[in-house]
């Protein structure tokens, strides 16, 4: 990097900052911190759903992929996510909108406690916002990889300039600040994109063209759809995994459908991130796919393919902006994330913990929101320090394995407790599925692992602790079924339209007192 790339990264940094003051005007309470008052433009939401989804990650995780296998880096990481969002698009997304507009809730969690009970509820936030913390420190530990690369700062240099920058928009401006800054960063990664499209095509005239180039050596199977570890049973648990991760599972999403003003605005903002996911991957995927021919990784795994390739193709100027882009993905997750994580904690943990809590008016609650963005920002940085451990082992296990495999004992309750047809799971259900789930991957991933020759596949890794949930939260509701009334008022006002499915309503009730009463399920005597 030169003064040019130096000048275009301290530029995004400013524009980021100013976006984040800018939004502070528009937040006034709790609601527009967490799903920016039910007033988001659907395409808006869409958007920034879109780029919540990324991070650098792709740039060093799946590129090495992409540099060992080729196309299996789109077809079993991207497509299930677009497919996932397009089938979520009826049927999670306009019921998610109307968790906030009709049951007047701030966190994707705070209808679980009507909808189950209160321990539920604190097992799936609690559950939720630690293995958020793993996630965003996986994050930060992979755009401090890329830096290291470009600038020759260390890790933990790395990861606070962006955590620090991202603390900084994100604590002034909520939800607003977030999307705002996610168009602005869709915009540049839609720059930096072409221009690494572009300079790659450039390179493939020796190489026998566009289209010729697959025949080069260096890319044998790398064409084939399914190949290694990513296989046929890989492909179908992450299309269901993804399914539950990208339309809520995961907090940060269910919020940008929270954020719209009406249901069929969030389903029109769930299809168009569906259709980003499944074009503009296909762009940024192709320089990875072509770099075996252009680059000699460094690293075992690929990871560093990618910034070698713009440091070796790109003139600088250009070279800043593709380096602005990897920012931006990190950045839009991890910001989304915070925010997800800090409306947990404010709504659904923190009234149950301090009896103050339960009485924050609008400016000690909006306090507090930006005070638990900048813990939870804090400890993921600190996680992030610790991700090339043993514990951890390395930033693309983190992502596939630690997230996808545990998401799922936590989104099944949350995600198919809106629906009719699993009205039966009650609180049993939900804490059962819940807990063996856990337990499940826990097995799975290390004392089955271990006796297993040659260990456990990582399809199975990742997708039995979900089945498992899947398969209790199921039988358990018809062995043992919950179906309160009161329950099915909740499950009824998130399916069906009527008054309240609009911005007017999109400020939340205080959180109620956590006493006998409100901790007692409904059919408690």
């Amino acid at each position: 990097m030169n003064s040019l790339d130096w000048s275009v990264l301290i530029g995004y940094f400013a524009v980021m900052v100013a976006i984040g003051i800018w939004s502070h005007k528009r937040v006034d309470n709790v609601s527009d911190f967490f799903t920016a008052g039910g007033r988001m433009p659907w395409w808006l939401s869409g958007i920034s759903h879109h780029m919540s989804g990324y991070s650098a990650v792709m740039f060093t995780g799946y590129a090495g992929i992409a540099y060992t296998y080729g196309v299996t880096s789109f077809v079993t990481w991207s497509f299930p996510i677009a497919l996932g969002i397009a089938v979520g698009s009826k049927l999670f997304a306009p019921r998610i909108n109307r968790m906030r507009s009709r049951l007047h809730v701030a966190s994707p969690l705070e209808y679980l406690k009507n909808r189950y009970d209160l321990r539920t509820q604190q097992a799936l936030a609690w559950s939720g916002m630690l293995l958020k913390i793993v996630d965003v420190g996986a994050k930060w530990a992979a755009i401090a990889t890329l830096l290291a690369v470009f600038t020759g700062v260390s890790l933990n240099e790395g990861i606070l300039i962006t955590g620090a920058v991202t603390a900084v928009y994100c604590t002034i401006g909520g939800l607003w600040a977030d999307a705002l800054t996610e168009l602005g960063q869709f915009v540049i990664q839609l720059l930096a994109g072409i221009a690494m499209f572009v300079a790659v095509v450039a390179e493939l005239g020796d190489h026998g063209g566009f289209f010729g180039v697959w025949d080069e050596p260096e890319l044998q199977g790398h064409a084939e759809p399914l190949v290694g570890p990513y296989g046929t049973v890989f492909l179908l648990a992450f299309l269901f995994i993804k399914l539950f991760e990208y339309n809520g599972g995961m907090l940060n999403q269910a919020q940008r459908y929270m954020a719209t003003a009406t249901p069929r605005e969030a389903e029109r903002s769930a299809r168009l991130s569906a259709v980003l996911w499944l074009v503009w991957p296909l762009v940024l995927f192709f320089p990875m796919w072509m770099s075996p021919l252009l680059v000699e990784s460094r690293k075992a795994d690929g990871s560093d393919s990618y910034a070698l390739m713009t440091e070796q193709l790109l003139p600088h100027g250009l070279l800043g902006l593709v380096i602005v882009g990897f920012f931006s993905h990190t950045m839009a997750m991890c910001s989304s994330d915070a925010n997800a994580i800090a409306a947990v904690f404010t709504r659904d943990v923190a009234p149950v913990l301090s009896a103050r809590a339960r009485r924050w008016n609008d400016r000690s609650g909006l306090i507090a929101a930006r005070v638990a963005t900048v813990v939870f920002l804090g400890l993921s940085m600190a996680v992030a320090t610790q991700v090339d451990s043993p514990t951890f082992k390395d930033i693309i296990t983190v992502v596939i394995k630690w997230v996808a495999g545990l998401m799922g004992p936590i989104a099944i309750p949350m995600m198919l407790g809106l629906l009719r047809p699993f009205r039966r799971s009650g609180p049993t259900a939900a804490l059962t599925s819940w807990s063996m789930g856990l337990l499940a991957f826990w097995l799975v991933n290390y004392p089955v692992h271990w006796a297993v020759e040659g260990g456990v596949p990582l399809e199975y890794q990742v997708s039995i602790p979900l089945a498992v949930s899947l398969v209790l939260y199921v039988l358990i509701g018809y062995a043992k079924p919950e179906d309160t009334p009161e329950r099915m008022a909740v499950i009824e006002r998130v399916n069906t339209d009527g008054d309240g499915d609009s911005a007017a309503a999109a400020v939340p009730a205080p959180a109620k007192a956590p006493d006998a009463a409100s901790a007692r399920t409904p059919d408690s005597p």
